[in-house]
């Protein structure tokens, strides 16, 4: 994966659906030489994330732009508080606007949700995944923002880790043959991954030599047994159902992983302004 390659066409993208020919009001209402400050600021309390990408994209219209942040990735921030000042072309700055807001508030959601994970995990030796949920084309903004608020990132796609589930299994006829067939195909060293319902499943994930054991929809009382089944001969992730409020619980039943969809498929915008003042 590229991932230069992948933040630029995003931006590209993002940029070409929102101003495509132009931007018509700015063109017509601000003269080209004019420069002007903005400044980003929280009307929310959170956890910033996507300052680089912002900065990008504003780039792309004035390649000049001054970048001053008086917050940092990853950064918690209070309403009220200043985020980013921004110095360059007035058209710029207005053009870009939308495009920026909506990707900082978007990343800056995620980063948020996920530092009210990680502090529910907090003293546990359990770590916080994200999933594929993201929405389509941004995985990689996604991801970024999951590890800025404390996360892990887990698989990026179908291609950097197998991860045989239900419906593989049905059609391999059994966990077992899963395995091998996978394994004989997959790159040397991939991990392999096999999610179970019940503790039946997990014995022969076990016997299969899967590296991972996803235990999917479990009670918190079978993910134990699971758990002391398993004996750290594969490492064990909880899924499905993974609330705020059950992760803690789900921790104590000693898995090494818990994975929340919610951190980027529900996301919550962080509510972020952007003031604009014409350059004396």
């Amino acid at each position: 994966m590229n991932r230069d390659y992948l933040i630029n066409k995003i931006i590209s993208l993002a940029i070409e659906e929102d101003v495509e020919s132009g931007d018509i009001t700015t063109n017509a209402l601000v003269p080209d030489a004019t420069r002007a400050v903005a400044e980003m600021s929280a009307k929310a309390d959170g956890v910033i994330s996507g300052l680089e990408i912002a900065r990008m994209v504003f780039a792309k219209f004035d390649d000049h732009i001054k970048w001053t942040p008086f917050a940092l990735e990853g950064g918690v921030v209070s309403k009220g508080d200043i985020i980013v000042r921004i110095e360059g072309s007035y058209r710029a700055l207005l053009t870009a606007e939308r495009t920026a807001l909506n990707i900082i508030q978007r990343m800056s959601g995620i980063a948020t949700a996920t530092s009210h994970y990680v502090k529910e995990l907090a003293g546990t030796h359990t770590q916080l995944l994200d999933t594929r949920k993201t929405a389509p084309g941004m995985r990689i903004l996604d991801k970024m923002a999951v590890k800025a608020g404390g996360g892990t990132n887990h698989r990026m796609g179908l291609y950097d880790m197998a991860l045989i589930k239900d419906n593989h299994i049905k059609i391999a006829g059994g966990i077992t043959n899963a395995v091998v067939q996978v394994r004989a195909s997959a790159f040397p060293g991939m991990k392999i991954e096999v999610e179970v319902t019940n503790l039946e499943e997990t014995q022969e994930a076990i016997d299969a030599g899967a590296d991972i054991i996803m235990l999917d929809n479990m009670s918190t009382a079978m993910m134990a047994e699971a758990v002391k089944l398993i004996a750290g001969r594969a490492a064990t992730e909880a899924s499905g159902n993974m609330t705020l409020s059950r992760i803690s619980e789900v921790a104590s039943a000693g898995v090494d992983y818990i994975s929340v969809g919610a951190l980027t498929h529900s996301v919550t915008a962080l509510d972020i302004s952007m003031n604009i003042v014409p350059s004396k």
